[in-house]
């Protein structure tokens, strides 16, 4: 089974989309739950986006505590894939830095992404919506995609089984008339395969429980 880290705090942020997309998972509201979530049965972890920054901790505690458990699915080797905010959290927990850049962004971008198993089948064009940007990288991360204003768009841990991206996989047209501020542009939906993400991430959690 694969938990999914709802980090909404008062709705929203597609933690059911993620779910829909995937075989067997199941969702957890980190925020406005009582602590971690068990981890009995639990094969691997995707956590999702937020509202909330990373540097929000002093109004947002239960950032703190997911840093915490972030760092417990490195060490312990879980297969974890950071999606936007988690994305975020996952390099900040490892010690790297996150800020807000100014400009929010939601539309379909470009990228350039390694050959790397979590990318098989994923075209360049992704779906983004976010301000924040992980400047620098968490220790023991590696950049696995690029895009043409963000050097850490993807990233993917050298040792443990933890991949992180800054776009949405789970962004399809299916709910982008609920996102008013969404932006049209000259890339198209029909050209993007970025739900191939979770697809390739639930295969490497199958095969990562085999081995």
């Amino acid at each position: 089974m694969i938990l999914v880290l709802d980090n909404a705090v008062d709705g929203g942020y597609m933690a059911g989309e993620i779910v829909h997309f995937l075989p067997d998972a199941r969702a957890y509201n980190y925020p406005n739950e009582d602590g971690d979530p068990s981890l009995e049965d639990v094969d691997g972890v995707v956590i999702g986006g937020s509202g909330a920054g990373v540097y929000d901790e002093p109004d947002q505690p239960w950032i703190t505590e997911q840093k915490r458990f972030a760092r417990r699915l490195v060490e312990d080797g879980v297969p974890t894939l950071g999606i936007c905010f988690g994305h975020q959290i996952l390099n900040a927990a490892l010690g790297g830095e996150v800020e807000d850049s100014g400009t929010s962004r939601l539309h379909l971008r470009d990228a350039e992404f390694d050959d790397d198993p979590l990318f098989d089948g994923v075209e360049p064009t992704v779906p983004v919506l976010h301000s924040d940007v992980v400047t620098e990288l968490g220790e023991g991360m590696e950049i696995i995609g690029r895009a043409d204003y963000y050097e850490y768009f993807a990233t993917r841990h050298r040792d443990s089984p933890v991949w992180s991206v800054q776009y949405h996989p789970e962004f399809t047209p299916r709910i982008v008339d609920e996102y008013d501020d969404w932006e049209e542009s000259d890339r198209s939906f029909a050209d993007a395969t970025a739900t191939r993400t979770l697809a390739n991430f639930a295969d490497l959690v199958a095969s990562h429980a085999g081995e």
